[in-house]
């Protein structure tokens, strides 16, 4: 039995990612995890674009929080479609580490994810998140290729 799984999300505005996340969490339900499962939604902004590093002396206005706010409302409309227990994790980091980092704090049994598809120079250039989380967890990793 799976009894926690962590989904990583990438909630960018693009909409080939937003396809690709709901493609991930159509898998998750694919799963068909039992009630008494728990499932981690989670989603890593990038440390490079994170604002809060830079507005640390003030408080944070209407427009910087709108990117959070407006990730937690779709993690949480994704929460609302889980018939198991669910909560929701909004991290600042390296993505790759920061989801192996979250799988071995919440002791997840799978990561769930979706890949970019990135091939030939970009992937060598860019690097490959999910690949570099197949190898550094600390459990099965399921990768959701895009349609």
């Amino acid at each position: 039995m799976l009894n926690t799984v962590l989904v990583a999300l990438d909630m960018t505005a693009n909409t080939s990612k937003s396809r690709l996340s709901d493609q991930v969490l159509q898998t998750l339900e694919e799963l068909h995890l039992e009630a008494r499962s728990k499932v981690v939604l989670s989603h890593v902004v990038p440390a490079n674009q994170s604002e809060v590093e830079v507005v640390v002396d003030r408080p944070l206005t209407d427009s910087e929080h709108f990117p959070y706010t407006q990730i937690e409302e779709q993690l949480h409309s994704y929460q609302q479609r889980l018939e198991c227990n669910s909560q929701v994790e909004i991290v600042t980091g390296d993505p790759a580490e920061e989801i192996v980092r979250l799988a071995k704090i919440h002791q997840a049994d799978l990561i769930v994810l979706g890949s970019r598809g990135l091939t030939g120079m970009k992937r060598i250039l860019l690097g490959s998140v999910s690949s570099q989380i197949v190898e550094d967890a600390p459990c099965s990793v399921l990768v959701v290729k895009p349609k």
